[in-house]
């Protein structure tokens, strides 16, 4: 029986519900629609995203966190980021769900604060760490 973990298995063991990914092709290919922001906040190193979206009951949804590889050069810096929603419910009916993801991949060094900027919020969120 062979236990080992090959290199390129993606295992995550932190504490939000999933990781952000930092890909540059990725953020510019990615489409933000068909959900609205319910609500947004930051607890340590998790951004905790709630959205409202039509379905049947939002269980089969899928969500996906981006960030572009750009960083704005300001005090603090910013990142821009996507979120995705993956959806194939048909129904009409609309449900909330929130999930988390960890923002640790795209900590600056040298810095100790982010200015978070996510396409469709109205609001920019500021990332302590």
């Amino acid at each position: 029986m062979n236990t080992q973990c090959d290199e390129d298995d993606d295992y995550y063991f932190g504490n939000c519900d999933d990781v952000l990914i930092v890909d540059e092709g990725l953020y510019n290919s990615l489409s933000s629609e068909n959900f609205t922001f319910i609500d947004t906040e930051i607890i340590d190193d998790c951004l905790s995203i709630t959205i409202g979206a039509s379905g049947c009951d939002g269980n089969s949804w899928s969500f996906s966190l981006v960030a572009s590889e750009a960083i704005a050069e300001s005090f603090p810096e910013q990142r821009y980021l996507k979120f995705q929603l993956d959806n194939k419910e048909e129904c009409l009916a609309v449900f909330e769900r929130t999930v988390t993801f960890d923002l640790t991949p795209i900590q600056i060094e040298g810095s100790q604060e982010i200015i978070l900027n996510i396409e469709g919020l109205e609001s920019s969120l500021n990332y302590k760490y």
